[in-house]
């Protein structure tokens, strides 16, 4: 009979585990930076989908901040445990984001002002599309392996600000271009609608199951076995989506 051992052995998991923190740490300092450079530049340009991006940072940091707080743990029971709740508010963060938005959003577009142009805003969400989707990625990685539903839910998190900075671009730049002042609000309207989206994805906690390994095969025949090697991708699991 063949002995199955589920998930990554203890050593394993503390080494990603570290990765995980360590990614985490990275995702607060870079976003606390682009918040204060975005609220700062969306309201000097009066520009709801830039100050909407700056709130989506602080959101990333609430999100990464819960991460931070579930992992900073050293008993892998006492993970699994706070598990739930980083995801709650991850998910709640999402919602307090996607009603701002959708309010400021509804105000611009009834005639509440128009958005000017801005050079720090564009070179900012320029910045972001380069720098976000490396940090996403490294964490839904450790996330998937590790079996961790809410460090991967972070990670989309910081995926959905790769594609805010794209939609951001966008909008800003035929704003610039072409005076499109509809363009900002409608941006913003983008962002609140993902926003939620991803909201109740963390909110159903869906989870996300440790592929079974083998004990005692080589790493050849594990990779072989498991596909991408990180995840089993039952129905509802976050980790495969």
């Amino acid at each position: 009979m063949t002995v199955l051992s589920l998930g990554p052995s203890p050593h394993r998991r503390a080494v990603l585990a570290r990765r995980v923190r360590l990614l985490v740490a990275t995702t607060i300092t870079y976003n606390v930076i682009e918040a204060v450079v975005a609220i700062g530049a969306g309201t000097l340009a009066s520009s709801g989908a830039l100050v909407a991006f700056g709130l989506d940072s602080m959101i990333e940091v609430a999100s990464a901040a819960a991460v931070a707080w579930q992992f900073s743990a050293r008993d892998p029971e006492l993970v699994e445990r706070r598990e739930h709740r980083a995801l709650r508010i991850i998910a709640v963060s999402f919602f307090a984001l996607a009603a701002y938005v959708t309010a400021d959003s509804i105000r611009a577009l009834v005639g509440g002002g128009q958005a000017g142009h801005s050079t720090p805003g564009l070179v900012l969400a320029a910045l972001s599309l380069a720098i976000m989707p490396g940090l996403s990625f490294a964490q839904r990685r450790a996330g998937r392996e590790l079996g961790s539903a809410s460090a991967v839910a972070d990670s989309r998190q910081t995926l959905l600000c790769t594609y805010l900075s794209g939609v951001l671009l966008v909008g800003l730049a035929v704003n610039s271009l072409f005076g499109w002042s509809w363009a900002d609000p409608i941006a913003a309207l983008v962002i609140a609608a993902v926003a939620v989206k991803e909201g109740r994805q963390a909110w159903r906690g869906d989870a996300c199951c440790a592929r079974p390994t083998p004990a005692g095969a080589t790493a050849d025949v594990n990779a072989a076995a498991q596909g991408d090697g990180y995840a089993s991708c039952g129905p509802g699991c976050a980790c495969c989506s």
